[in-house]
């Protein structure tokens, strides 16, 4: 189909009208040219189909679906593999829902626990939440189905977020924020992008030239369309021509005139307008092209939803082995998410789910349980009734589990949340209970992380986040020991909130939302100033245990323009079939710029039975050592010494072999008069003669018999000094006269040393 000839015959109105949303979930037809419109439809973790009601909240009922487990518990999978098999679930439901393109996923970083969307998003690391979302595309679009990797760009916040700017230096931008999305887009090539409701650096997303077509078109090669979240366009012709393609929903005409307007008057060229029309009639009729029949398995998708479960939840505490837990036992479980279960976030996302399965009612299938409600989910005041209860089915069992977490009104797209804390009538009945009985599990339900005053007290804790709609039964099959834990935390729990890099600065202030952590964000941060924390990125036990040996590279020297090849081994060395993940960290011995103490730039899961071993293997390029160079504009590696880390946590490093990269890239930094000398001495091209004006400086000389006046310990201070100073200011410290205009010439020297 010859998109261009179409695109000729249409009228200027018609393609000015294609630009925006027939209604709040499809596009606009042109019948007469044989235009269809498609369907949109949310979400990240299971299809929320609705009627023509307009709302994107999740306040009108939509469709029944299957609800999986969040981005956040998805996530601590670590696992490529069952990211791609959700993906296809959810691409074989659109399908069979003529729905052309699901509204995610969601690929935004967690830079505080506080955001209220936390529970849709990966990670606080780019590199996983990266290959993740990659993964899960590949999987929806292998089924026909496009997807719209949101939300583009900086999205970290709820309050104010239609109209706050996040206000981010170019290193932490591409290195932090955009670097997700870059992955998925050069990995995956999404059907479209969804940029975000927020100003970037003072100028909105939608309308934002550099993020949407010199970043995202020229620099990565996205050849999609760009989409508005709902309702987040400004200004409808500058937009467009910054590269905002499709507008979301339907602005009833009023923003297609807007642009018609400006094509009449020349302040928008319909060469910008019908590269835009261009886009969007690719997408439709690709989609129109892939339609096929598929059915809505429910049944096997809750299943599928049961088996992700298992592969996310993280063990993080099993004291004297109590878990897994002996079905003979008398076992207590306590707390409401016990029987109603809390599987999934407030807002767009929120799924009308086929079949929710609790803990309580799977656990009745294998043991002998008695239940208390504990808490009211409702109010968050103690119920002294409930509590009692509580106490007394702890104490006559031998094991008491108490389910936890957060309410579903702490947790929503819209708001975000103003404390780590749990209900209080939850922590108090925590405490209370591991009073009476010693061997306490707390199982938690909740999209983010969560203080745990009482974290000492319980034997046992499982972290669930919000599993999906049979988050229950999974959790039985691990308490029970029907399935390994084998989740890794895909973000750094605190042990309290101040302790948050971002702390200080989170929320706009007037609008403005200044990201002063620069690239320090989660484990980056704590682990660079190696705080104490609650438990640390990449962490999580299981049921069985695991060895390392034998770290090999390829080779210990390599230029980066050179692949590395590394290997590792690893065995099961306990009783029971297990999975491990193996991290993979890199550190920069030195560098000239600041860099974290060890970023995540690998990771894969393996499958081990007892006293198996295999080895574990990771392809590095450039783009491992690199850091982004804000003067060449690009992802730069600086020569020198790299340590590889195998860890099983950022914070747990079993084996380290260094090597050493050199850097093919010259780089030409521009002196100036204010440049430090020391600055000067670290560039091989201009350090000579940086060292004849430092020559000059003979400091501490006796000038008439040519000894050392000040004494050695001072002379040598003084010649420490001037490596610190301006080039300006070496004229003030000389033993012969140097003017301004000679320290100008040498700058002048210097600069064209290095062409």
């Amino acid at each position: 189909m010859n998109l261009k000839e179409m695109i000729s015959e249409l009228t200027l109105e018609e393609k000015a009208s294609l630009c925006s949303g027939g209604d709040f979930w499809h596009t606009k037809a042109v019948e007469r040219l044989g235009i269809p419109a498609i369907m949109v439809s949310d979400g990240p973790h299971g299809l929320r189909k609705q009627d023509l009601k307009a709302d994107h909240l999740g306040i009108n009922k939509s469709i029944v679906g299957v609800c999986f487990p969040t981005g956040s518990a998805l996530a601590c999978s670590f696992d490529r593999e069952l990211a791609r098999q959700v993906g296809q679930a959810l691409g074989r439901e659109c399908q069979a829902e003529n729905v052309a393109v699901l509204l995610g996923p969601a690929v935004n970083m967690k830079r505080s626990p506080l955001c209220g969307r936390n529970f849709e998003y990966f990670s606080e690391d780019p590199y996983l939440a990266g290959e993740l979302a990659a993964s899960q595309i590949e999987g929806v679009q292998s089924q026909g189905v496009g997807t719209s990797v949101k939300h583009f760009a900086a999205n970290n916040e709820e309050y104010r977020r239609m109209t706050s700017s996040s206000n981010i230096d170019e290193r932490t931008l591409h290195e932090i924020y955009l670097l997700p999305f870059e992955t998925a887009v050069k990995k995956s090539q999404p059907w479209t992008i969804m940029c975000s409701y927020n100003k970037i650096n003072g100028t909105y997303a939608s309308e934002n030239h550099r993020l949407l077509t010199e970043i995202l078109r020229n620099k990565w090669g996205f050849d999609g369309l760009v989409v508005s979240d709902w309702g987040a366009v400004n200004r409808r012709d500058a937009g467009l021509a910054a590269g905002l393609d499709l507008e979301m929903p339907s602005s009833d005409g009023m923003n297609d005139a807007v642009i018609v307007q400006a094509v009449k008057s020349g302040t928008l060229s319909e060469k910008d307008l019908n590269r835009a029309v261009e886009r969007i009639l690719r997408v439709v009729f690709h989609s129109t092209e892939k339609k096929h029949e598929e059915v809505f398995d429910r049944d096997a998708d809750h299943e599928l939803t049961r088996q992700t479960e298992r592969e996310c939840a993280v063990l993080l505490k099993n004291e004297q082995n109590i878990l897994p837990l002996n079905p003979k036992q008398k076992i207590a479980f306590i707390g409401k998410f016990a029987k109603e279960p809390r599987y999934q976030g407030g807002g767009s996302s929120h799924i009308n789910s086929y079949q929710v399965t609790g803990a309580l009612e799977s656990a009745k299938e294998i043991a002998n349980v008695t239940y208390a409600q504990g808490y009211d989910i409702v109010d968050d005041g103690i119920n002294q009734t409930l509590l009692r209860e509580a106490v007394e089915i702890a104490k006559s069992a031998d094991v008491a589990v108490v389910f936890a977490g957060l309410p579903a009104t702490f947790e929503s797209e819209g708001c975000d949340r103003t404390h780590m804390g749990m209900p209080a009538c939850q922590n108090v009945l925590i405490e209370e209970v591991c009073k009476v009985q010693p061997n306490t599990v707390v199982v938690l339900h909740n999209g983010s992380p969560v203080e745990m005053p009482w974290v000492s007290l319980p034997k046992g804790i499982l972290e669930l986040y919000l599993g999906g709609e049979a988050v229950g039964a999974a959790a039985v099959d691990l308490l029970f020991g029907f399935a390994n834990p084998c989740g890794r935390l895909a973000e750094t729990f605190p042990l309290k909130l101040s302790d948050n890099p971002s702390y200080l600065f989170y929320h706009s202030k007037n609008g403005e939302a200044d990201y002063r952590e620069g690239i320090f964000v989660g484990y980056r941060y704590y682990d660079k100033k190696k705080m104490p924390i609650l438990f640390p990125f990449g962490y999580g036990l299981s049921y069985t245990t695991f060895t390392y040996s034998y770290l090999t590279v390829s080779s210990k020297e390599i230029d980066d323009t050179d692949t590395l090849n590394v290997s590792v081994r690893v065995k099961n060395t306990g009783s029971v079939a297990g999975k491990e993940v193996v991290q993979l960290y890199v550190h920069e011995m030195e560098s000239a710029v600041i860099r974290p103490e060890k970023e995540l730039k690998g990771f894969e899961k393996v499958a081990l039975v007892p006293g198996e071993e295999k080895e574990v293997s990771f392809r590095l390029d450039k783009h491992t050592f690199a850091y982004y160079n804000t003067d060449l504009q690009d992802w730069h590696v600086e020569t020198g010494a790299f340590e590889l880390c195998i860890g099983k946590s950022s914070r747990e490093i079993v084996l380290r072999e260094t090597i050493a990269v050199r850097s093919t890239t010259k780089t030409c930094p521009h002196f100036t008069m204010d440049t430090p000398m020391y600055e000067v001495l670290g560039n091989p091209y201009a350090a000579p003669i940086a060292r004849e004006l430092i020559a000059l400086c003979d400091f501490g000389s006796d000038h008439n018999n040519g000894e050392n006046s000040l004494g050695e310990s001072t002379a040598s201070m003084m010649e420490a000094m001037t490596r610190e100073l301006p080039i300006h200011a070496v004229c003030s410290f000389a033993t012969k006269k140097i003017s301004r205009k000679d320290l100008e010439e040498a700058v002048d020297r210097m600069n064209d040393a290095q062409s």
